[in-house]
């Protein structure tokens, strides 16, 4: 039941949906439908948006193999190539005007592992070895140009000089390193070695798994960190809900491409560490909470944070089937998905959030440089690919 109307959602709506602001006059994806469905054709395009775009139609296309899906993912790339990327001083830009000029020319971490995450899905799909070559020359770039002996650090100006962190830092705090960027880094890197196969970007999956267990990961307090100093010390409590249980099958995805028993066993207790927790503190039986600051939960019920939990207490269960609560906890997360989170107003998608009541509240855009089909479109495809009903 489950698959079946997730699938139905991915090609009846998701799908037409993003295909309808593809910008064939200026390239790419429109950047930009408010709450009230207004498209402006002349907003920014964010790059990560349209490197999750691209990743988004060449996954759909090797699941479901329909040749108009790699179409689109062919044409988030050549914008990709000719717009993102800085084809002067190398690296991808934060973002772009409408007709591709350069409008933001930050080069951030998060950015370039995005674009390496949409340009191997792409190679896989269509073949094209420039866009494995331009993977493999983002991978360079992050870790000659974008590390210190510690880690990974964060924000660049063009010329890849550090600048403040101020794009992946919240909640009134500027850090220097971040657990949502090492998440993506480790994204990216298991899809290009997935790929490739080299032997670099293996070595730096293990570096990253264990940096993750290491200094990441809290067994005290059962979460991952979030925000850092410049050494790695966590600067705030806080406990993002979703980035954990997103983090719990994205370990176990990279693992599973690694090969290694080695790592697979050194991370699955925290992987299950991980879900029960979130499963235990944030899950009220329907939907997931969004995170908890300093003992203040907020109660919020993200798009993303919904699409990953499914995604997550799906792959907790196969893990361990004798947890039936966490395939029991899918399915209802499913149910407020479809009932309350996917917007049943004609040429929608879905909401930003709506409250744990499941109504829609801030009115915030319905697409912008954040707001994507990378989270929910790759839920439908992960529980398509899981068969799991």
């Amino acid at each position: 039941m489950m698959v079946e109307e997730v699938r139905k959602h991915l090609t009846d709506c998701i799908i037409p949906f993003w295909k309808g602001l593809r910008d064939d006059e200026n390239g790419g994806y429109a950047g930009y439908m408010d709450y009230d469905l207004n498209v402006d054709k002349k907003a920014v395009k964010g790059c990560i948006l349209n490197s999750r775009i691209t990743w988004f139609f060449a996954n759909a296309y090797m699941t479901l193999k329909d040749e108009s899906l790699l179409a689109e993912a062919r044409h988030g790339y050549e914008f990709m190539q000719k717009y993102c990327v800085d084809q002067e001083k190398g690296g991808v830009y934060w973002s772009v005007h409408y007709d591709g000029t350069p409008e933001d020319t930050t080069k951030h971490t998060y950015n370039q592992a995005f674009s390496i995450y949409a340009l191997s899905s792409y190679y896989d799909a269509s073949k094209d070895e420039e866009a494995l070559k331009t993977a493999m020359a983002l991978f360079h770039i992050i870790e000659e140009r974008c590390m210190d002996e510690i880690g990974y650090k964060e924000a660049f100006d063009r010329d890849f000089c550090e600048i403040e962190n101020d794009k992946l830092s919240e909640n009134g705090v500027i850090a220097d390193k971040t657990m949502n960027t090492l998440l993506h880094v480790f994204e990216a890197y298991t899809e290009l070695y997935r790929v490739s196969g080299d032997g670099a970007v293996k070595k730096r999956l293990m570096w990253i798994l264990d940096t993750i267990a290491e200094k990441i990961y809290n067994p005290a307090l059962h979460r991952q960190e979030v925000f850092f100093d410049r050494e790695m010390h966590s600067i705030l409590d806080l406990h993002s809900y979703g980035h954990d249980i997103e983090t719990a099958w994205l370990i176990r995805r990279g693992t599973d491409v690694l090969g290694d028993d080695t790592y697979t066993e050194k991370m699955l207790p925290i992987i299950l560490d991980l879900t029960s927790q979130v499963y235990r503190t944030a899950f009220d039986g329907h939907s997931l909470a969004n995170e908890c600051e300093k003992g203040v939960v907020d109660e919020n019920r993200i798009w993303w944070v919904q699409a990953e939990t499914l995604i997550g207490f799906l792959n907790g269960y196969q893990l361990a089937p004798e947890h039936t609560e966490y395939l029991e906890g899918a399915r209802s997360v499913w149910s407020f998905i479809r009932d309350h989170v996917i917007d049943k107003r004609p040429g929608s998608e879905w909401f930003w959030d709506v409250n744990k009541e499941g109504k829609a509240v801030s009115g915030k855009p319905i697409v912008e440089p954040w707001k994507c089909p990378y989270h929910n479109g790759r839920m439908c495809l992960e529980v398509i690919k899981r068969e799991i009903d």
